[in-house]
């Protein structure tokens, strides 16, 4: 059940970071909240690993929004280097 609900907010936290960090990006929403999930991810994986969260304790949803706002900011970088 957890994974699932780190799934709903990193779902929840792209789109805010779409919102929070607006423009075209080559993907649209539908790849920034692809973004917001994984950030959620790894957020909920990093927090554990440093101690913020317990184990099976899932990133809560500023730590997957900042997640998701560095991993869309990453995403943009690289698209425009590509590009």
């Amino acid at each position: 059940m957890s994974i699932l609900w780190t799934i709903i907010i990193g779902f929840v936290a792209g789109a805010l970071a779409k919102f929070i960090m607006p423009g075209k990006d080559p993907g649209g929403i539908i790849i920034t909240i692809l973004i917001g999930i994984a950030g959620s991810i790894v957020f909920t994986y990093l927090g554990q690993f440093l101690g913020i969260y317990e184990p099976g304790q899932t990133a809560g949803f500023i730590g997957a929004t900042i997640g998701a706002i560095i991993l869309l900011a990453i995403y943009r970088l690289i698209k425009r280097k590509a590009a």
